[in-house]
């Protein structure tokens, strides 16, 4: 190894004469002589083929089970996305996806979307992790940094449950080095702790050989065996649909896919009681290739982004990747939703006489792309699947964004305004205040840094203002109270979501769980209108510090306007005095807006508070209207388990602060396995700091709630019990004081990431998660698992 790397050394210095001299040679790749010339290999078998079956029986659960679990999602360590064979074979990057620090957007590297084969990754800088060298057993092998770093893990001790040594560094924030093949065996030769699984127990013997194999053979991988005839059916239908000639439809299916295109699309019809394991998912895609020919992506930032051909089709692209739970947005397609689609974009008596334009000033506005729809259509779309909604900027381009996600609090409620209490009010408040309602989008991926909170607080006052004039006449109407509240047409479950925050991830349920919350969102048409926009729909992973800036301040003001919808059902004096406990310690700027003239409104609400706790009974007053459409399956009951459980949420300050932000406990009783989540939610003075939330945290509010199931993606930690230990684990939890308490806690009850029953603990909790949550269950993700 050190003659190579002195010959390595010696050609560079070669290369660089040459360049001196103007001659024009190639990059010196130090493995050629050793295992021949790099070229991409196709790879893919057909899935019924001996090697097919083998890697979808045999290896595709190894991976998933052991690789996915880290190497999902953008942020992904090296970019190295193993959720599918286009995955794997793309291989590593060196370059960082999540750079809240860079000047100029970066080129995306979105997989499936942004080159159409491996050779096009090559040319964007990604280096391959399987052998792509001369084909044999043994080059296959020795070329292959996969198999580089799980054969590392074989060779170092076994892990003892101990906590992790500074030789093995975690954490987000932790720089990757992503070594290349031609520098993997330097860099084990200095990190030897470093292989893979990455501060994880090793894979078994078992699996070891699986993938040795595999990897020895060539690293064949097959795609899903073709869809049967009852699906492409089904595609068929719904891509007929979605592409008519008419303007009136090419205007809906816009709508529709710019609000559909993160979703994982499911036929009701065929796989409504499968669980997401086995269902065929899709995926909504704009192609310049009509239906019954292959699609061909039209490849853009955004999805309203100019495509640059005169006509775009919406197509069903199936998909091929892994379930994760970070990702994973469910959405079912059948005859009854696309006769509720009609029913709210066709049938309605409207005349869409051209088809709006792409440039940024229309597309990333709304509100002037789709003027022509009726809002009250546009809210029904989004408000009858809210959780769907909402859910885009929790699992969609910000799966880690604390910038995005630190402008929310740990734990709220969310309440909607009724789409049909005055719908020609809405209508004329939404055509009248167009341009007051831009949004930062329309400066793309390049937006100046200089743009600021006070420069955006001029059209969200000059908004509020006009949206008071529509609040009075609510009042004079005596509408200004719980008639305000949509009840989910006595039937629908999204009529109320909670929403809790993870830090830098979050998590929106259906139904009011957990404690009463600090604050409540109450949430019209151009809020949520506005929330998808901001942070689904425009929101540009790959985009400079001035477009994620910009979209962490706007942000701010569309959660006052949610948060000032609820407070003005309260007393006007109630008002005041939330708004001031919620916005302690704030900027001056920020003070300024929230307790101004125009946005402190002194409107009488209409409903008669009896109590002096007027938020309370308001929450109270909405539970009673809203009856079991407020209920969730995560809540605690009156079972002798949750019980006990509850206790924790009565915690004195000092023990929360101590407990992570998720953890997944699960209590053994016989043969019967129950699964809960402790979240940890945080208090903070006030969240309008950009940069310093420390500053804000308040960790005497401090409080853990614990709901049944899992909730959120990214456990940090895992607690078992046996049933008749419970009362010991409260305890413990409970009287939490320093890092040695929680330390003996993890001792006793955690089976922490250096476990030896590490993996086999996480296939229980998998199986149970598929089982008891079947619709949205999804590989958990571990980058955040503690070290504690």
């Amino acid at each position: 190894m050190r003659l190579l790397k002195l010959k390595f050394h010696w050609q560079w210095f070669v290369l660089l004469l040459a360049g001196c001299a103007g001659v024009g040679i190639t990059q010196y790749d130090p493995l050629v002589e050793l295992y021949g010339q790099s070229a991409p290999k196709n790879r893919v078998v057909e899935p019924d083929s001996t090697a097919g079956q083998y890697f979808l029986h045999d290896v595709q659960p190894i991976i998933e089970q052991r690789c996915v679990v880290c190497h999902g999602c953008y942020d992904a360590p090296c970019q190295l996305k193993l959720t599918s064979p286009a995955g794997i074979d793309r291989g590593a990057s060196k370059d960082v996806v999540y750079d809240g620090t860079r000047i100029l957007a970066s080129e995306p590297t979105r997989l499936g979307i942004d080159a159409d084969n491996t050779f096009e990754w090559r040319q964007k800088g990604f280096h391959p992790v399987l052998n792509e060298r001369t084909q044999t057993p043994t080059v296959n092998l020795q070329a292959s940094l996969l198999f580089q770093f799980i054969s590392q893990k074989q060779k170092q001790p076994a892990f003892n449950a101990e906590r992790l040594g500074d030789d093995i560094p975690l954490g987000l924030n932790n720089p990757n080095q992503c070594p290349s093949p031609a520098e993997s065996q330097d860099y084990l030769a200095e990190n030897p702790s470093h292989g893979m699984p990455y501060g994880l127990p090793a894979i078994s013997k078992q699996e070891y050989g699986v993938l040795t194999k595999w990897l020895a053979d060539g690293a064949n991988m097959a795609n899903k065996p073709k869809l049967t005839k009852p699906y492409t059916d089904q595609v068929a239908q719904w891509e007929a649909f979605l592409n008519q000639e008419d303007l009136k439809h090419q205007l809906m299916a816009r709508y529709v896919y710019e609000h559909l295109y993160l979703g994982h699309l499911y036929f009701a019809e065929l796989d409504e009681n499968k669980d997401s394991k086995h269902r065929e998912y899709f995926k909504m895609v704009r192609s310049s290739t009509p239906p019954g020919s292959p699609i061909n992506h039209v490849r853009t930032r955004r999805p309203y982004d100019d495509p640059g051909i005169q006509r775009v089709y919406y197509r069903l692209e199936r998909e091929q990747e892994s379930i994760l739970a970070k990702t994973h947005m469910p959405y079912s397609l059948d005859s009854q939703r696309m006769n509720w689609i009609k029913t709210l974009f066709i049938e309605p008596e409207y005349t869409v006489e051209s088809l709006p334009g792409y440039e940024p000033e229309v597309a990333a506005n709304p509100f002037i792309a789709f003027e022509a729809i009726p809002s009250r259509s546009r809210y029904r779309f989004m408000l009858e699947e809210s959780q769907f909604t909402i859910m885009g900027f929790i699992k969609g381009p910000v799966c880690r964004g604390q910038i995005a996600l630190n402008v929310i609090d740990d734990h709220f409620w969310v309440l909607f305004v009724d789409p049909d209490l005055n719908p020609e009010g809405m209508d004329k408040l939404v055509a009248s205040q167009q341009e007051n309602l831009v949004l930062p989008g329309e400066k793309q991926s390049n937006a100046g840094i200089v743009t600021n909170w006070v420069s955006f607080s001029v059209t969200q006052k000059t908004y509020l203002n006009n949206k008071l004039e529509l609040i009075k006449h609510l009042s004079e109407e005596e509408k200004l109270n719980l008639d305000l509240i949509w009840d989910g047409d006595s039937h629908n479950d999204n009529a109320t979501l909670t929403i809790f925050r993870h830090f830098d991830s979050s998590t929106v349920l259906k139904g009011l769980v957990g404690q009463e919350p600090k604050t409540t969102w109450l949430i019209d048409y151009p809020l949520l209108e506005r929330i998808h926009y901001l942070l689904v729909a425009e929101y540009d992973v790959f985009g400079n510090i001035g477009h994620q800036m910009n979209t962490r301040l706007y942000m701010d003001f569309l959660r006052m306007e949610g948060e000032g919808n609820f407070l003005s059902l309260l007393p006007a004096e109630e008002r005041k005095k939330l708004w001031r406990y919620w916005y302690r310690n704030s900027q001056q700027e920020v003070k300024e807006f929230v307790f101004g003239p125009r946005v402190n409104f002194d409107v009488k609400t209409n409903i008669d508070f009896k109590t002096d706790t007027p938020k309370s009974e308001l929450l109270n007053m909405a539970k009673a209207k809203l009856g079991q459409l407020q209920t969730s399956s995560h809540n605690l009951t009156n079972s002798d388990l949750d019980s006990k459980l509850a206790k924790l949420h009565t915690l004195p300050s000092g023990a929360p602060t101590l407990m992570p932000e998720m953890g997944v406990l699960s209590i053994k009783n016989g043969n019967n396995l129950s699964l809960y989540t402790i979240l940890r939610n945080s208090g903070h003075s006030n969240i309008d700091s950009l940069l310093f939330e420390d500053d804000n945290r308040l960790p005497e509010e401090d409080y853990l709630t614990v709901n049944k199931g899992i909730t959120g993606s990214y456990p940090a930690a895992y607690w078992h019990v046996k049933e008749e230990n419970l009362d010991q684990f409260i305890t413990a939890v409970s009287n939490l004081k320093t890092e040695d308490d929680y330390d003996q806690l993890m001792d006793t009850f955690g089976i922490r990431r250096t476990n030896p029953d590490f993996w086999a603990h996480s296939d229980r909790i998998h199986q149970q998660y598929l089982k008891d949550q079947p619709k949205t269950a999804g590989l958990l993700d571990y980058n955040r698992l503690e070290n504690r």
